[in-house]
């Protein structure tokens, strides 16, 4: 069942088409840092500043932030330029010592949302109240704990609500900081179309240089905005130094970024794209019809294994297969990530397939006997 939120438009972020845009430091260091940042920013007219206040960090001895005492002054700084101020909570405490300072926006961290009873401790805490709120997706790809903590919040009253996607943790190596997983924010958003829905680049890349092509990827993707980490001194960061990009740069990037609607009324595109997509339905259609004859076929195989007590994983077999495949595949310029992906969703399906026809002889066998 798709969740259901009682949610304000969209237009409550966003005044108007553009997508909107959150930015600021990773943490708001010092009054000079802060202010620096933001008088450079200003020119921008960002929908809301952004800053850490409080900084989980993995390991102690790292910078934590200021803490509750940089509160006051980050609100004061960001009220001369005119901007909303949103900041990150971690805790009940977090929201009252916020709001009772007067910071008008708050988000939710990926550390966060892991944890049901601390969202929930936020839910209480910001319920009666109509603060503004984004929630980070979790660490790891769990698009149900990314949902049920924006149900919470939801839940307590809050209706202008969103998302933030910011990648997420993986054991392959990868350019990334965290895995963009596009599939997982893009199924939030078939399920939520509703939901606010924007794009940290900065946390998914880890690296100020592919920041500009990951945030228009995210516009292609048709995302409704961008928080983008920015430092007037990146290189002196206090934390996430590598990923910050400096207000000129931020400038260029929002510059560049192509513009994309997602209809049009050109008679002629209209016609190949129909043209195109009925193409792309055909040949889907013989998939699904492959797919069937594959399952069958290692379904064949589990009885066989199975009436001569063979084990349902043949290593050597899978090795020659995975390795054939890929070379097939590369030979016919077919994305080895891709690939790797589809075997070894085809190969796992073999396998449930023969593990469950395997616990249905055995089930037979001891009704019978």
């Amino acid at each position: 069942m798709n969740p259901q939120l009682n949610l304000l438009p969209k237009s409550a972020w966003k005044p108007d088409d553009r997508p909107l845009l959150i930015t600021g430091p990773c943490s708001a260091e010092t009054p000079a840092q802060f202010r620096a940042t933001l008088e450079q920013l200003a020119p921008l007219r960002p929908d809301a500043v952004r800053a850490g206040i409080w900084k989980p960090r993995t390991r102690p001895n790292n910078f934590e932030g200021v803490g509750k005492e940089a509160l006051s002054w980050a609100v004061e700084l960001a009220a001369e330029q005119d901007l909303p101020l949103m900041v990150e909570v971690a805790s009940g405490k977090h929201v009252d010592e916020a709001l009772q300072a007067g910071v008008k926006m708050l988000w939710i961290g990926a550390r966060t949302t892991v944890n049901p009873f601390m969202v929930q401790e936020i839910a209480d805490a910001v319920q009666g109240t109509s603060v503004p709120m984004l929630v980070k997706n979790p660490v790891n790809p769990d698009l149900e704990l990314w949902i049920g903590a924006i149900e919470r919040l939801n839940k307590a009253g809050i209706t202008q609500l969103g998302a933030i996607h910011r990648g997420f943790s993986g054991y392959e190596k990868s350019i990334f900081r965290n895995h963009p997983n596009w599939e997982i924010p893009i199924e939030m958003k078939r399920l939520l179309p509703e939901l606010l829905l924007i794009c940290d680049p900065s946390h998914i890349s880890g690296n100020s240089l592919l920041v500009p092509d990951l945030a228009q990827i995210a516009i292609d993707l048709d995302f409704d905005g961008l928080m983008i980490e920015t430092h007037f001194d990146p290189q002196n960061a206090w934390s996430d130094a590598k990923q910050q990009i400096t207000p000129q740069e931020l400038k260029a990037l929002m510059a560049g970024l192509i513009y994309r609607r997602e209809q049009t009324d050109d008679v002629v595109f209209n016609a190949k794209l129909e043209e195109l997509r009925s193409q792309i339905d055909e040949v889907d259609a013989r998939l699904i019809e492959i797919l069937r004859e594959r399952l069958l076929l290692a379904s064949e195989v589990g009885r066989v294994k199975n009436q001569n007590d063979i084990t349902i994983l043949q290593p050597r077999r899978w090795s020659e297969i995975f390795n054939s495949r890929l070379e097939k595949a590369a030979q016919s310029e077919i994305d080895s990530h891709f690939m790797t992906r589809l075997l070894h969703l085809l190969h796992q399906e073999s396998i449930n397939t023969q593990v469950k026809m395997f616990k249905e002889a055995r089930d037979t066998v001891k009704k019978d006997a």
